[in-house]
């Protein structure tokens, strides 16, 4: 245990706890956000035996405790993970059921010799488990359980598979066989003595009540109640800033919620092109009153902090904003800044993509309302990087590889058993547990968290969902426009100019940064750990080493492979890269 402890030093540089019990082993490392001095884990209950370890942050923790004082429990520190162990006393495993924030966490109750694992219910904060014959190992990463040294890593060819397609690995699976993530909005229990292991989903977008009333309204109440939950934190809290209405809209609630001035990172590129927004972040900034930090990323820093990335990733993840969110990550640890605020989840739940919304449409015009069957929807095969794996992935897999992979898992994603009640929130639901968990929290997560700097999305906070989930059972918003309901929540907080401001895509240089990418580094394929565990034919690696950024990509499969590349010589040897 204290080899994977070891591994997961980012993720909490300010002190490690543990429990060693007969039947079970717990620990963590601790980033001292909320009761800096006296919040050390494990955490107990009343009687001092249940013990508990929480990753993230329990928003509700103040109102919990207050109830559980009146009820007559002891609090014995300020923690805000204290509260779950003490309504486990009342509540048993509902207990996850009265949390609201991002956590992932471990309860053993030494008397049932019953382990409980649990995840939030939008996937913020990571759990990953392997199952033995009579064990489990888990971790907050997936380097810290190979480090348990309890199995040897092995590639798994369909989860490779996916990669290629998707550019990250869809959960539950993982790049690892026999290695899973307890998919958001889970719980598993352990029942030691029977050894009964049994998962279940505790909370759904889909299942939010229909709602009636002004959404717009509504959902501008529940973001003025959440700021002040999202902001607090007896350490300093910043936001990570550009033009968009996403993260302007966060800054505002912080700025306006947060009693301590807040900190805003603003990310742009050399030479200041037309898509480096900068100059909106720097001006919205000084309306709000926020301590200005800019970062500039040069293509020789995309070079040399590939490496770090790598690493930080912990999983394959070929999204070349993953630069972007590094240089912000290590600025706001350097500025002394461990809490950082983004705008996650605004486009996924406010028709924010084109292609969303014409996935619906076309989905939509399907006219399969009526037929009985499983569906496959419109969707990511909208996607111009998945349509180039769709056509050429499997040619690049040697023979052996090739007969090991579900060619037909990428398409399961978004086939459907039935024809959706609401296909809005069907489509809604499935960006929000491809894209927005796997790519867009994932790697926020682990970035920021090598950075030892926590990331808190005010954008997914389960009631802001369920509220607007439960509005579009009742309205069909996606004609509306990009973000109208959002737009509309957050008018009295942002200047005109940032309200009217069309939306524009992320678009760093990509051509540039990959050119420079591969010239440095497409050399480590033809002879690399993917050929030589016989993923790649040599001679499709070294086509994908000097292949052309295409017109209309954004993650080509030549970025994959060499992510993945580099990623295996993380796990499964040295990684060979400044």
């Amino acid at each position: 245990m204290r080899l994977m402890m070891s591994e997961l030093a980012h993720r909490g540089p300010n002190g490690v706890g543990e429990l060693i019990s007969p039947h079970v082993a717990l620990g963590m490392t601790r980033l001292a956000i909320i009761d800096i001095k006296g919040g050390l884990q494990p955490l107990y209950d009343c009687a001092g035996s249940v013990a508990l370890v929480v990753n993230g942050e329990i928003y509700n923790y103040k109102e919990l405790r207050r109830e559980l004082g009146l009820r007559g429990h002891v609090l014995r520190t300020g923690s805000d993970a204290e509260v779950a162990v003490h309504l486990y006393e009342e509540l048993g495993t509902e207990f996850v059921s009265r949390l609201r924030g991002m956590f992932a966490l471990a309860l053993w109750d030494p008397r049932l010799r019953l382990l409980v694992l649990a995840r939030d219910r939008m996937g913020e904060k990571p759990l990953y488990f392997r199952l033995g014959r009579r064990s489990i190992t888990f971790a907050s990463e997936l380097r810290a359980l190979v480090r348990s040294g309890t199995f040897n890593p092995e590639l798994d060819p369909t989860a490779t598979h996916e990669f290629f397609h998707y550019q990250y690995v869809p959960e539950p699976l993982t790049p690892l066989v026999g290695v899973s993530k307890l998919p958001a909005g889970h719980m598993m229990t352990v029942d030691v003595p029977r050894w009964r292991v049994e998962q279940r989903r505790y909370w759904s977008m889909v299942d939010a009540p229909a709602l009636d009333g002004d959404p717009v309204e509504a959902i501008g109440d529940r973001l003025r109640s959440l700021a002040p939950l999202v902001t607090h934190a007896d350490v300093p809290v910043g936001v990570a800033l550009s033009g968009g209405l996403d993260s302007s809209a966060v800054a505002a609630l912080a700025a306006r919620s947060s009693p301590n001035r807040v900190h805003a990172f603003s990310l742009g590129y050399r030479g200041r092109p037309a898509l480096d927004e900068r100059g909106e972040a720097e001006q919205l900034a000084a309306v709000l009153g926020m301590r200005y930090h800019e970062i500039e990323l040069s293509e020789r820093d995309v070079v040399s902090s590939f490496g770090r990335l790598s690493r930080a990733w912990n999983e394959p993840i070929a999204d070349l904003a993953g630069f972007s969110y590094l240089a912000i990550a290590e600025s706001a640890g350097r500025a002394g800044v461990p809490v950082l605020l983004q705008g996650q989840g605004g486009d996924e739940l406010f028709w924010g993509y084109p292609w969303v919304r014409r996935a619906l449409a076309e989905s939509r015009s399907h006219g399969f309302g009526n037929a009985a069957g499983p569906h496959r929807l419109t969707f990511y095969d909208l996607d111009p990087d998945y349509r180039e794996a769709a056509r050429g992935c499997h040619l690049l897999y040697a023979e052996e590889w090739l007969r090991r992979v579900d060619l037909g898992a990428p398409a399961a994603r978004f086939t459907v058993p039935r024809w959706p009640e609401n296909l809005a929130v069907e489509i809604t639901r499935l960006i929000s547990q491809t894209y927005l968990l796997c790519n867009g929290i994932t790697q926020g997560d682990r970035i920021t968290m090598s950075a030892s700097v926590e990331l808190r999305l005010p954008l997914v906070d389960h009631r802001l969902v369920e509220t607007t989930i439960g509005f579009r059972k009742r309205v069909d918003d996606h004609t509306l426009g990009p973000k109208a309901w959002l737009r509309g929540a957050v008018a009295e907080l942002l200047p005109e100019a940032v309200l009217r401001r069309p939306k524009r895509p992320f678009t760093p240089p990509v051509h540039r940064w990959h050119a420079a990418l591969q010239r440095a580094y497409g050399r480590m394929l033809p002879d690399g750990t993917l050929v030589s565990m016989g993923v790649l034919r040599r001679e499709a690696a070294e086509r994908l080493a000097a292949a052309p950024f295409p017109p209309e990509g954004g993650s080509p499969l030549s970025f994959k492979a060499l992510v993945l590349e580099a990623w295996c010589r993380t796990i499964f040897g040295e990684l060979g890269i400044p």
